[in-house]
């Protein structure tokens, strides 16, 4: 029997390591779902259900006893709410970004680690679209959100707001986002509807995978509904954190009243989104032994566009303090002066060291390409990238105009409890779909090995 083998050729390392064939890519990646999972993965889903559970009960103290479980006050109005759904919109951002930017820009590493990013924008902005639900204190009344007529109420939204921006661009994203996962998702879908072993596998990746039978037809079709949407993607990457920061930007609140919020939020968005792909990649190749197909060459060059998206929030930190100073603006320099030494000084200092000073390991090779230094990383990137949003929202506002009207904000139970939760609804819903779904675009991944040479070996 012959086997195809296939490696690149030239000095570009290749994109799937060690002798392999379309047969063998198919096998690795299908027994995944075929096969019954680790026993890490039931360990991993026990303690993500369990922080799942503890968000229902956190939901449940909410609505039955109102926003007062929460740490929030006033000045502080905002706190871990928004600082949580700041964040998940952020690590949506990635996926989009491997998914549609580097793929108009025909960057082939991309596509063993797309299908996971694409899958962690989907959940991550489920996270976050929670957030400003549960925020608003009475979430059963938010459809009032929505230009909806309503003899009931004289009522509608003032579209000037950012507020209203942000439902109808997160709600967008999400469409756009599911729908350009769910067509790569249709050729892998029906490879596994032809491998399945009962019924109602066979009945369910059927239905989802709308009838594809790889004819030249569905392939033309499936190239051009995909570029369309990488098309639309693209745009949506810049304007929905762009709209996220404009809930701060276009207010008068010293701290807030900045130009620079939209390019800044962006690239922290990236930033961030890149630290957790790293981070559940590192995990699942581990766990799953796909290190040939997610190699270190795709690794290193998350690591790479992690290392810039550094370079830029690091600057875009000192421009904050250098246009508050220069300004001579009061107000400003109270705001930034009290960032740096106030009582909230440990938080930007943690966000400076995480998000800033550990990711200039990455300048060396050796650090970019250790699997362990690489986690450690993007784990305090992550860390770093909470408290960025944190510094912004809490040490904005517990200093008020007045000094009569300053405050302080301490968290409570329920707002770790909300926190923690939210992480785990994330994992489980990540899990799930490494348990029913390909991980790896095994089409994709194939398309591209025919560039390199082929030997064919009896």
């Amino acid at each position: 029997m012959a086997e195809v083998v296939l490696h690149s050729g030239g000095l570009n390392p290749p994109l799937v390591e060690g002798p392999t064939s379309f047969a063998r890519i198919t096998d690795d990646v299908c027994r995944i779902v075929e096969n019954k999972p680790p026993r890490a993965w039931y360990v991993a889903m026990g303690i993500s259900v369990t922080l799942t559970l503890i968000l229902g009960v956190a939901l449940y103290l909410l609505f039955t006893r109102g926003i007062g479980v929460w740490g929030n006050n006033q000045p502080v109005a905002w706190a871990f709410d928004i600082t949580n759904f700041v964040f998940w919109i952020g690590i949506g951002h990635a996926g989009t970004l491997i998914s549609a930017i580097l793929f108009l820009f025909r960057q082939r590493w991309r596509t063993s680690i797309n299908r996971a990013a694409e899958a962690m924008t989907i959940f991550a902005v489920i996270c976050a679209g929670m957030f400003p639900l549960i925020h608003v204190g009475r979430p059963w009344r938010a459809y009032w959100l929505f230009p909806i007529p309503n003899p009931y109420i004289d009522m509608w939204p003032n579209f000037r707001s950012p507020l209203i921006w942000d439902v109808f661009a997160v709600s967008t994203y999400f469409t756009v986002s599911l729908l350009f996962w769910y067509t790569g998702l249709i050729p892998d879908l029906a490879t596994l509807r032809d491998r399945a072993r009962t019924k109602l596998a066979r009945w369910a990746y059927g239905l989802l995978s709308l009838g594809w039978r790889g004819s030249a037809r569905h392939w033309s079709a499936y190239e051009k509904a995909y570029l369309l949407l990488a098309g639309l993607s693209t745009p949506l990457v810049i304007s929905v954190h762009s709209i996220v920061s404009f809930d701060f930007a276009v207010s008068i609140l010293p701290g807030w009243h900045a130009t620079i919020f939209p390019p800044y939020f962006v690239a922290g968005a990236i930033f961030s989104g890149f630290a957790m792909v790293i981070t559940l990649l590192v995990i699942a190749r581990r766990v799953y032994n796909l290190q040939h197909l997610i190699t270190l060459h795709h690794l290193d060059n998350m690591n790479k566009i992690l290392l810039a998206t550094s370079l830029i929030v690091g600057y875009s930190y000192a421009v904050e303090f250098f246009t508050a100073f220069f300004s001579g603006n009061p107000y400003e320099r109270f705001v930034f002066t009290n960032r740096a030494v106030g009582p909230y000084a440990w938080a930007i200092w943690t966000m400076v060291f995480c998000n800033v000073v550990v990711p200039q390991l990455l300048w060396f090779r050796r650090f970019r390409r250790s699997v362990p230094w690489m986690f450690v990383i993007a784990i305090l990137v992550n860390i770093g990238m909470w408290f960025e949003r944190f510094n912004i929202i809490v040490t904005s506002l517990h200093r008020d105009f007045l000094p009569s009207s300053w405050g302080s904000f301490r968290p409570t139970v329920v707002d770790f409890m909300t926190l923690a939760g939210s992480f785990g609804l994330f994992l489980t819903l990540f899990l799930l779909f490494l348990r029913f779904l390909p991980a790896v675009a095994m089409a994709e991944v194939k398309a591209v090995l025919p560039d390199g040479r082929q030997e064919v070996r009896a």
